[in-house]
């Protein structure tokens, strides 16, 4: 083998040298320039811990971690420009072949082979040397893990035209060959990415300022050829306030602008469709109101104004209730009498029309005060009204969309009034609300959730945490509550927020039977210790509805080994109120089977204490709103009292929630509460950390029996 320094013999002969390199201390080897292992020594047999036949005619990346990939390559490209830089030791981070990271110092130097030019790579072993600035260790090591893990491309050059730093997010997004990067000309990794963007002359000229101006930040938005979108940052990188480079970020928003677009298309057509279903005439046959055509037509005329433009659009809460109990022509009725209270209420200046079933919607054209309009449509609908001899109330939610510079149809408009009317619903109904941009973000948002938890169905991601019930009598673990949790993008999303977004998708019914499924599963052998043990699981009013909810609840009982007398079903107070009679048949189904049920948030719905022995329910749980009213545990608490004594005195049992403290805890045993629930015994745990939860319960229960309360 002969191959000579650039310049200056190195080595000279196939023998002679090679046994000088076989007898060297450190490791040296011999890298082509595409970065392949030629030769190796025994000292980098030794260092790496791999046989010479292993590494050689095999990539140079296998030995080092991958923050080094790419780093020969850059100083090739620095030897090869004769840069002072590239001839430099530096430090590196090797990879051992049983996977342990090794300190290296590195130094190479370009060699003439017999196949062309090679580069030479001594290596020495650094584990020994003591960095006395471990700070700064951390610093670097956070920030090469910043750089690799952020989803951005990022790229650093200094004045000097050099790559200083560079992730492989960047490489990844540009589809960028190592070679390029190596060579370290900033100009010819413009074009690169310049002939893959639909607008290069933009780009090249933006470059071109940045480059004339060294302290001009910029934000722009490339499209490539291929349909991708990316966000461009480029700002100044400053040392001591001194800029010594300019750090480029590039973000792929491809998938968040088509999500966009998707949801903006989805909501367009859902309104083009709408509005080719309603009738053809220019009047609404029942009310004699314009209808979606006819004020459509106005409002696209009022927008080529000038003048001021609203919407108003309200929509009849519980009118389906009308329909139900007095029939579909007492709501006939009292759609027409709504129509002649909102006439009155516009005038002859305003356009009132009937978009279909109890929805209606008002266009103003020049009026300066719409709030006064819209106080006085919610004052007069909500006004009584007799019915075929029966006095009722109308409630209304509404929604005020007003023109501004960026509305330019009518559609548009009234779709901003629609997003505004269900905000006023979610505000508590008898009320307007005004659009405001970001409830359309609201609306993306919620459809992003939605998708998400489908996924997360479908893939079983949803978990199931267990929260220990203790029995006052025993003073022991007697029960666990399963409880539903679901991780989205690394981070917990709130049971309420997911559980609403569950019903409301009806998902809700697949989440239900997969916690119950598990929840018997994990527990079986810990219930199956003690007949006395059991597991609460929650159960949705929308769950409820489907009318083989109970059979399924048996067969997943049956089919995991669990006793049904072991089961109790949580549900609250709403679901007793369902209109579907076969909601209560089926807990009394389910009662039969030794099923219990228990009214879970008691105290805070509707019903009072007297109708409880009109509704089949075993166990109450009084809120953890009561409960918090405990401080001292000396005050006296007429309600809270009383629920426990109403429950006791017919027969159920009472399990109080939300205990945080010892003297809550005591009050409630002292008073005949027969179970307790809450962070003072423990959070809710998944499955492995229950065996925890009974060992911080029982020290809970150590604690209360020492507790006296004042008095």
């Amino acid at each position: 083998m002969n191959f000579h320094r650039l310049g200056a013999d190195i080595v000279v002969g196939t023998g002679f040298g090679e046994d000088l390199l076989e007898q060297a201390p450190d490791a040296f080897l011999l890298l082509t320039a595409d970065g392949t292992i030629a030769f190796v020594n025994s000292a980098a047999e030794r260092l790496f811990g791999y046989d010479r036949e292993e590494l050689l005619g095999v990539q140079h990346t296998i030995l080092l971690s991958e923050e080094g990939h790419g780093g020969f390559l850059r100083v090739f490209g620095r030897l090869g420009r004769k840069s002072p830089a590239g001839s430099r030791p530096f430090a590196a981070v090797g990879l051992h072949r049983d996977g342990a990271e090794v300190a290296l110092e590195i130094t190479c130097s370009l060699v003439s082979v017999d196949a062309g030019t090679a580069m030479a790579v001594a290596v020495r072993d650094a584990g020994h040397r003591n960095d006395s600035d471990s700070g700064r260790r951390l610093a670097v090591s956070l920030l090469d893990a910043t750089l690799e893990t952020t989803s951005d491309g990022i790229v650093v050059v200094s004045n000097e035209g050099q790559i200083t730093g560079i992730n492989d997010q960047y490489l990844k997004l540009w589809s960028m060959p190592p070679e390029l990067i190596a060579a370290e000309d900033p100009t010819a990794l413009v074009r690169f990415i310049a002939n893959q963007l639909a607008d290069p002359e933009y780009f090249l000229q933006k470059v071109a300022a940045l480059h004339a101006d060294s302290f001009m930040q910029s934000h722009d938005v490339l499209e490539f050829t291929d349909g991708r979108t990316v966000e461009l940052y480029s700002r100044p990188q400053k040392v001591a306030d001194q800029i010594v480079g300019r750090i480029w970020s590039f973000r792929d928003i491809t998938s968040r602008r088509r999500a966009q677009d998707q949801a903006r298309r989805a909501m367009d057509e859902l309104a083009e469709q709408a509005g080719k279903l309603k009738e053809l005439a220019f009047q609404d046959p029942l009310t004699g109101l314009a209808n979606r055509m006819l004020f459509n037509e106005r409002a696209a005329a009022a927008l080529l104004t000038p003048d001021p433009v609203h919407v108003l659009l309200l929509d009849l809460d519980d009118f389906k209730e009308v329909n139900d109990v007095l029939g579909h022509h007492a709501g006939d009725e009292m759609l027409v009498e709504i129509s002649r209270r909102l006439q009155k209420c516009v005038g002859p200046h305003g356009t009132v029309a009937r978009l279909g079933g109890d929805e209606f919607v008002v266009l103003l054209v020049g009026c300066r005060d719409a709030d006064t309009v819209a106080q006085r449509v919610v004052s007069t609908l909500n006004a009584p009204v007799s019915i075929e001899g029966t006095l009722m109330r109308p409630g209304l939610s509404l929604g005020v969309a007003s023109r501004d510079v960026g509305t330019e149809t009518s559609s548009e408009l009234l779709r901003q009034a629609d997003l505004a009317m269900y905000a006023a619903k979610e505000a508590g109904k008898n009320c307007y609300v005004h659009f405001r941009p970001e409830m359309l973000a609201a609306l993306l948002e919620r459809t992003q959730l939605t998708a998400g938890l489908r996924r997360a169905v479908e893939l079983g991601q949803i978990t199931v945490h267990f929260q220990p019930v203790i029995s006052s009598d025993r003073l022991e673990v007697v029960q666990f509550e399963a409880l539903a949790r679901w991780e989205w993008e690394g981070e917990l999303v709130p049971p309420d927020e997911f559980i609403e977004t569950a019903e409301r998708s009806g998902l809700i019914r697949e989440i239900g039977a997969e916690v119950l499924r598990r929840s018997c599963t994990e527990l079986a052998p810990w219930l199956a210790e003690d007949p006395v043990r059991s597991v609460a699981v929650n159960v949705s009013g929308v769950q409820l509805q489907h009318r083989d909810f109970a059979e399924r609840v048996l067969d997943i009982a049956a089919w995991s080994g669990v006793d049904p007398r072991q089961l109790v079903l949580e549900v609250t107070e709403s679901v007793f109120f369902d209109a579907h009679s076969h909601v209560i048949g089926q807990l009394e189904t389910l009662r039969e089977a030794g099923i219990r049920v228990a009214l879970d948030d008691f105290g805070t719905g509707y019903s009072s204490l007297g109708r409880l022995q009109d509704l089949p329910v075993d166990v109450v749980k009084i809120d953890k709103s009561f409960v918090s009213m405990l401080h001292t545990g000396v005050e006296k608490l007429p309600i809270l009292t009383s629920m426990i004594h109403m429950a006791s005195s017919l027969g159920l049992k009472v399990t109080a929630e939300g205990i945080e403290t010892p003297a809550q805890a005591r009050y409630l045993m002292d008073h005949g509460c027969d179970a307790l629930q809450g962070f003072l015994f423990s959070r809710p745990v998944p499955s492995a950390g229950r065996p925890q939860a009974i060992r911080n319960s029982a020290a809970a229960i150590a604690e209360l029996e020492g507790v006296s309360l004042p008095g």
